[in-house]
């Protein structure tokens, strides 16, 4: 039977221990069938349990909900130590490296005037990180988690699209963000009302409107090929 982890070794390295224990020939019957497909929708549960914890203000709860974060990230990375692939100390090797990197103002020479410039960068270095392997970002729109919920899809869309000049910014006006909250919520009622999901109704719109900036977006680009070519 596994034993418990020395209380002598540092916390994270407890942890790691505690997981490989579970995952040992005789550890937990529940954890051995786990693999990355089974566990991928508990990281999002635990990300919006965490939500709970930081909205109340209750740091007793964000103290365990932050653990259960963890213990995905650590699940995850056990999983690929057990195929030779990678673990738990490269996934934080990665991480360190690229906070790094895309902080050169910070551990580099690089002068920022402001918040809008550190992202600007931010973004460059992320394009240029990722050129030429097959996580390149051909489009500005990409980048997009498909599974993020559509609302937030939509308007992380809508922000990408504006800031590559695909769409134009839309001011509320004299709307308040009330009226615009009762709006939406009026929306879900209706469709609840007619027996239609308001998620995949805005889901389809996003599609559509992500096909047609697309397009827009690829007309641009021919053009600019065919003057330089010229």
């Amino acid at each position: 039977m596994p034993k418990p982890p020395s209380a002598r070794l540092a916390p994270i390295r407890q942890v790691l221990e505690v997981m490989s224990a579970l995952r040992a020939p005789d550890g937990c019957p529940w954890d051995r069938e786990q693999d990355h497909q089974s566990l991928r929708w508990h990281a999002v549960e635990e990300v919006y349990e965490l939500l709970d914890a930081i909205e109340a203000g209750d740091e007793h709860e964000m103290v365990e909900e932050l653990g259960d974060l963890l213990l995905q990230v650590v699940f995850h990375a056990q999983l690929g130590r057990e195929r030779g692939t990678f673990d738990f100390d490269a996934v934080c090797a990665r991480l360190s490296e690229k906070l790094v990197r895309r902080h050169p103002h910070v551990f580099g020479d690089v002068k920022v005037r402001d918040v809008d410039q550190v992202w600007a960068n931010w973004e460059r270095i992320k394009r240029s990180e990722k050129e030429g392997s097959v996580h390149e970002r051909k489009s500005a729109l990409d980048g997009i988690p498909r599974r993020m919920p559509a609302l937030m899809r939509a308007q992380k869309l809508v922000k990408k699209a504006t800031k590559a000049g695909l769409a134009k910014p839309r001011k509320a006006g004299k709307t308040t963000k009330e009226s615009v909250g009762r709006q939406l919520f009026d929306l879900a009622r209706k469709c609840q009302g007619e027996g239609w999901s308001a998620e995949e109704l805005l889901r389809s719109e996003i599609r559509q409107q992500e096909s047609a900036w697309r397009k827009a977006e690829a007309g641009v680009a021919g053009k600019r090929a065919a003057r330089k070519s010229g």
